[in-house]
């Protein structure tokens, strides 16, 4: 078999050891499952391929796409990487000013999009793009070409063989890919990525999980992301059946359905996922639920390597029987593996999952690195609750005097496009990459991250607080949806809140407390007091100058579209600041009991 070195190098697996499989891509369409098969995949990526040839797409040529989660990604994906053009994968959900800014700045010369609703949000942007050559969609939309075209073109191409020898031009150092950071500190930037820098991480990544042909994942998150992306050629190399999720609202569904061996996700889906189950705890007939919250108070108690000895293990038995083997049925009942990364997830949900069969690998990255630093490993004394596990094969690690996290290897950037002051920022003159992130290394290998450097703030009275770590704990309440701490140069810490209205709204039901809208919600006295008690529960494992003494409930959603919410899940603090700077304001002024807390 030939050695893999270049992305597009993956297609030879399909071409030798999974010519086999008829299951390779598959995505729902009105109800139905239409799957591509490994023969297509490697068929109509090298038509690509010859179609873009036909239309003088050369090595360097930057074609931009902004689409969906879908078989046709990775069959552009491919023919764009086997004619040596760079890809420019951009988030389906941005506004208008950023796609404008990323397609100038990346000088894009195609677009191909998913469908109308795309084209709705970059309509806008196309005629002013000097350097645009050609728009092709993938599903049906007025005025524009679809990608069929390209397919056609290739089919017409009188050359073929010259893809082969075009090939070979292609070098693992080689530019591959343009991928914008989601622009949580301002503008985005587009980090530059080598065939290198992602061959070498998934095939790091890929000693972990115990996937094999035939086994299938579920995809969600966003393709265009390099996490996802890098999971996708993970999978592909072992030959597993990618199952796409378009609405994550529907993900419970589709694993259930689809019954996984594995898949890629973030800390929010877990909080969500256990929410809801111990909401249905809450409503279980008395018995039942006394049984159920049991089980719940043995796995909070889990430690990994039977740590806690025989009786332990038995009682965690009886939970796993009576209670957590409902959880893994939920789950599809096949789960191998889940990898989590993009943000902490907090130890107390590691525990339960672990301790219900359902094993978490928590993982740890960024763009610039291809993702992959470090992740969690199925060997003995290669997890530790609360951490992000050890590093992986060929990368290094060091922790800085201010306790900044830097590492070094061949999944690091080449750098960021157009920005060499910003580049130097961030690798140094010995080729270490400064991540921005704070965290230690415990017992000689495991990587705890603390907080973001930058999101560090300074109270009026000199104290430093990363709000990080106290968001992430309060997040466990399954009143909270979202929390931003907030107090800079103020004399206390406060917080913006929105509850889960949700749970709010069964809450409200068994306490017999009317519930009319989530405006009228935040400023109802009996959720206000009960949110006010989660929040001094939470407290109590802080210190006096990290406790939350004010908060202020929000009703807004905080999403992606509407700003709040970067496309890796992420807040976006100077966005909210600005949007909520008066309420901000009276939160600090206000003495009410319903925003003071003490």
């Amino acid at each position: 078999m030939k050695q893999i070195t270049r992305i597009f190098d993956l297609l030879e697996l399909y071409k030798d050891e999974y010519s086999s499989i008829g299951d390779l891509f598959n995505i729902k369409m009105n109800g139905t499952w239409v799957r591509v098969s490994a023969t297509d995949y490697v068929h109509n990526s090298d038509l690509i391929s010859l179609g873009l040839l036909a239309m003088g797409v050369k090595k360097g040529t930057r074609i931009a796409t902004v689409m969906n989660n879908c078989p046709e990604w990775n069959i552009i994906d491919m023919g764009i990487l086997q004619v040596g053009a760079v890809q420019v994968p951009v988030y389906p959900t941005i506004s208008e000013d950023n796609y404008r800014y990323i397609f100038t700045d990346s000088e894009v010369e195609y677009l191909i999009f998913s469908d109308q609703g795309i084209y709705d949000r970059i309509k806008g942007v196309i005629p002013g793009m000097s350097k645009l050559k050609a728009v092709f969609s993938i599903e049906p939309v007025e005025g524009i070409r679809s990608w069929n075209e390209i397919l056609e073109m290739g089919k017409n191409y009188p050359h073929p063989e010259e893809l082969e020898v075009i090939k070979q031009t292609i070098l693992p150092r080689d530019l591959a890919t343009i991928i914008y950071t989601s622009g949580t500190t301002g503008r985005p930037k587009g980090v530059m990525s080598s065939h290198n820098n992602f061959v070498t991480n998934y095939k790091a990544l890929a000693e972990i999980p115990p996937l094999k042909m035939h086994d299938r994942v579920v995809s969600f998150l966003p393709l265009c992301h390099v996490y996802e992306r890098t999971a996708g050629y993970v999978y592909q190399s072992f030959g597993v059946s990618i199952y796409y999720v378009q609405n994550i609202d529907e993900l419970g569904e589709y694993i259930r359905e689809v019954k996984p061996h594995g898949f890629a996700s973030v800390p929010r889906v877990f909080e969500k996922i256990y929410n809801k189950i111990v909401a249905k705890g809450r409503n279980l007939p008395l018995p039942m639920k006394v049984l159920f919250f049991w089980a719940l108070r043995q796995g909070h108690k889990f430690e990994l390597d039977h740590a806690r000895g025989l009786i332990y293990d038995i009682k965690l038995f009886i939970a796993n029987a009576l209670v957590f083997s409902k959880w893994r049925e939920a789950m599809g009942g096949e789960l191998k593996f889940i990898v989590s990364g993009s943000a902490s997830l907090h130890p107390r949900l590691a525990r339960i999952f672990w301790a219900a069969k359902i094993p978490i690998l928590e993982a740890y990255g960024l763009t610039e690195t291809s993702p992959g630093v470090t992740c969690y490993r199925f060997e003995p004394g290669c997890m530790k609750f609360g951490t992000v596990g050890p590093l992986l094969t060929d990368n290094e690690m060091k922790i800085a005097e201010d306790g900044e996290i830097l590492c070094k290897g061949p999944n690091i950037m080449m750098g960021y496009l157009n920005r060499p002051e910003k580049t130097a920022e961030v690798i140094d003159a010995d080729g270490w990459f400064h991540t921005g992130d704070i965290g230690v290394i415990e017992d000689g290998k495991f990587l705890r991250i603390t907080d973001r450097k930058k999101e560090i703030f300074k109270t009026s009275g000199g104290k430093y607080i990363a709000p990080q770590p106290i968001e992430q704990r309060m997040k466990e309440s399954p009143f909270i949806e979202h929390i931003m701490v907030v107090g800079e140069n103020r004399n206390c810490a406060a917080a913006l809140i929105i509850p889960n209205f949700e749970y709010l709204r069964n809450w409200c039901e068994v306490k017999d407390i009317e519930f009319v809208s989530r405006d009228k919600a935040v400023r109802t006295p009996e959720i206000i007091r009960r949110i006010r008690r989660e929040v001094e529960r939470f407290n109590q494992d802080l210190d006096q100058t990290e406790q939350i003494k004010k908060f202020r409930l929000i009703s807004d959603e905080w999403t992606t579209d509407s700003g709040e919410i970067s496309p890796t899940l992420k807040l976006r603090r100077k966005f909210i600041i600005e949007k909520y700077s008066k309420v901000i304001e009276e939160t600090y002024r206000s003495s009410e009991f319903n925003y003071r807390i003490g």
